[in-house]
């Protein structure tokens, strides 16, 4: 079963660039992995510090190789993560 993550996240204004460009980094190396069906990058259009990622992985499984990619760890946990003000995650199964 198709496996969702919905996260929700929001920066200080002074990150907004730099997290947006590591998202944006990130969307073309997870769509590149084989569990991968979609990454989506949102901007907030009321609130530039905020963003919405929407991903669907084949399963829980794929999901999970994707948080020991090599990307995974340089881009979300060392560059995202630590400027986070906030952070909100989801996971769904899709019916």
């Amino acid at each position: 079963m198709a496996y969702a993550v919905i996260a929700h996240y929001r920066c200080a204004p002074e990150d907004v660039e730099l997290v947006r460009s590591a998202l944006l980094t990130m969307r073309l190396h997870t769509r590149c992995e084989p569990a991968n069906r979609e990454y989506a990058v949102h901007a907030d259009t009321e609130d530039a510090t905020s963003f919405v990622l929407y991903e669907v992985y084949d399963d829980r499984a794929g999901f999970e190789a994707h948080t020991r990619t090599p990307h995974f760890t340089e881009y979300i946990v060392a560059v995202v993560r630590p400027r986070l003000l906030d952070r909100r995650v989801t996971f769904a199964e899709i019916l």
